[in-house]
């Protein structure tokens, strides 16, 4: 047996529907896992699947627990994608020499709904469980042999039998493809949008002229409104400012203003202030008033001096100009400022429009170039997608003669269809042959359930030697096979676990005999609550449960000599 540095070492279940505690002892090569209906079994497979990543029910927590746990100890290369991306997640590995390491996940899910996964140590997203999951595993069970009718499937299962020349060439025109969608899209777009962008650009045009002609400043609105305030009382301020100076200092008639009657009383205190010196400062004030009014009221009469004597003529520009600057807010505001930012804003906004032209023109030529280019790296694929299929079509059908199907072929057909896409343009179809003058058929028309079984391991097993995968876990392959074909099942099972772990959930003997690990889902009752245990079986122990599998009789004699003799044979061909 080849030795394998990547695989499930165990997996501890708590709590996970009629399992309340159990630990599975996996390691390298083929293990087995068996056991009475209702006994458990389909829980083991769904406690896998929460470990890589499923979607968790929280339907399978064992009644009464407030919550179902699983874990599972990994062995992986101390170096590779899966370190590098458990380490990306914030969990580590252990190391155990050899160039490999261990990784511990685990999964959790409370009977309220909440889930939880622990990677390497620590809380991660159980989004990282399903990546790892893609990298560290394969799951075969029913639905996968429904899957295997899609032409996808079909698709992918020859692109890992071609291997890394083609996962380079497809590598390489994925980053062509891409660019060239990516181009296509955009000149799409703006070819349909040139009109509308014209448009744009023909008003961003007049907008500008119309801005730059009037050529408001910054504050502009806000001085017109003042200065349209006072042009618009201009007569009144006259009036109010000359009849305030004519209190304060009657230049053109005699009367009783405030300068003067300060005046008279300034002679007044400074005639009896000798007599008291407190009059002599309340004199002093009285001067110190009459220089103040008398500054005021010359002011007054600068002010008077200054009013415009043509007001009506100015207001009627002001207002001209409040006019304008009101008809630019009202287009391109709601302020001032907003059409002053527009009129800078603009060039930008015109200078890019107007690169439209140039843009498409180098996109159209871009998209010409890459269509050449795709359409060769395409025919690229094609033809490596051909020498494998031609290859693939008769590796299977060899292993389908060892699978007590002699007389069966498979025909990989690779056809080229109109458009391309991210994986090329080729449609693949794997087509069963059942006999020799028959029209080979696809496999969603062709095979029955025990078939498309065998031809699903038949598949795996030939691209395992150009694509290993770390672990295998086949739930019920063999469901709908018997006898001869499921030891045949056995046995290729058996040769695909010399270069990768593989976990298969079976009820035949025929292939549970070919396995160097054995374990059963042990069935118990306390009269109201079933539980579930896993254990090992060796020895006696063995051969009694294979017994059980052949006849249903695990004390049976006839049924014990037949499970030795089974369990021998496939011993010897392994």
């Amino acid at each position: 047996m080849t030795e394998q540095r990547a695989g499930i070492e165990e997996i501890s279940i708590k709590d996970l529907g009629v399992i309340a505690d159990a630990s599975l002892p996996l390691g390298p090569g083929f293990t087995a896992l068996t056991g009475e209906t209702g006994a458990g079994k389909t829980m083991v497979v769904s406690a896998l699947g929460l470990l890589l990543g499923e979607r968790a029910d929280t339907g399978a927590v064992r009644l009464g627990s407030p919550q179902a746990w699983v874990e599972g100890r990994w062995r992986v290369a101390d170096a590779g994608e899966v370190v590098e991306r458990v380490r990306d997640a914030g969990g580590d590995v252990d190391p155990v020499g050899s160039g490999s390491a261990e990784l511990v996940l685990s999964r959790s899910v409370s009977a309220e709904g909440r889930s939880r996964a622990v990677v390497g140590g620590r809380s991660a997203p159980v989004s990282v469980l399903t990546e790892l999951g893609e990298q560290l595993v394969v799951v075969h069970g029913q639905s996968d042999q429904i899957r295997l009718r899609s032409a996808v499937a079909q698709r992918e299962a020859l692109d890992r039998y071609a291997g890394a020349p083609l996962a380079d060439a497809i590598e390489n025109y994925v980053h062509v493809f891409h660019r060239w969608r990516d181009n296509r899209a955009e000149l799409d777009e703006l070819v349909a949008d040139q009109d509308r962008r014209a448009r744009e650009a023909q008003d961003l045009r007049l907008a500008m002229a119309e801005i730059e002609t009037v050529a408001p400043q910054p504050g502009e609105d806000d001085e017109l409104a003042e200065r349209a305030e006072r042009l618009s009382n201009l007569e009144e301020l006259r009036l109010g400012a000359a009849s305030a100076r004519e209190l304060l200092s009657a230049e053109e008639s005699e009367g009783a203003d405030a300068l003067s009657l300060l005046d008279n009383a300034r002679r007044s205190l400074e005639r009896v202030a000798p007599h008291d010196a407190a009059l002599g400062d309340v004199a002093e004030a009285v001067a110190n008033a009459n220089y103040l009014v008398s500054d005021i009221a010359a002011q007054l009469s600068t002010y008077l001096a200054a009013l415009d004597t043509d007001g009506a003529r100015e207001l009627e520009i002001v207002q001209e100009r409040r006019s304008e600057l009101a008809t630019l807010v009202r287009k391109y505001g709601p302020t001032l400022d907003d059409v002053i930012r527009a009129l800078e804003t603009g060039s930008s906004r015109l200078f890019e429009l107007d690169g439209d032209s140039d843009r498409i023109d180098q996109l159209r030529a871009d998209v010409e170039s890459d269509e050449v280019l795709v359409a060769e790296l395409a025919d690229g694929l094609s033809a490596l997608r051909r020498d494998a299929a031609e290859r693939l079509g008769a590796a299977v059908s060899d292993e389908l003669t060892a699978l007590a199907m002699a007389d069966a072929r498979i025909v990989v057909e690779v056809t080229e269809r109109e458009e391309f896409t991210a994986s090329g343009r080729d449609q693949v179809a794997i087509l069963l042959q059942p006999h020799s003058g028959a029209e080979p058929r696809a496999l969603g028309k062709g095979a029955s359930g025990g078939e498309l079984s065998r031809v699903m391991l038949a598949i795996e097993v030939v691209i395992a030697g150009t694509d290993p995968v770390p672990t295998f876990i086949f739930d019920e392959i063999d469901a709908g096979v018997g006898g001869a074909s499921a030891i045949e099942i056995g046995r290729r099972l058996a040769r695909l676990a010399e270069s990768s772990q593989v976990i298969v959930v079976t009820h035949l003997a025929q292939v549970a005999a070919f396995a160097n690990n054995h374990l059963t889902v042990v069935k118990g009752s306390d009269g109201s609550v079933t539980e579930s245990s896993v254990r090992q079986l060796t020895g006696d122990e063995r051969i009694a449960e294979m017994a059980r599998l052949l006849s249903g009789l695990p004390d049976s004699e006839s049924g014990l000599a037949h499970a030795r003799e089974l369990v021998e044979m496939a011993t010897a061909g392994r």
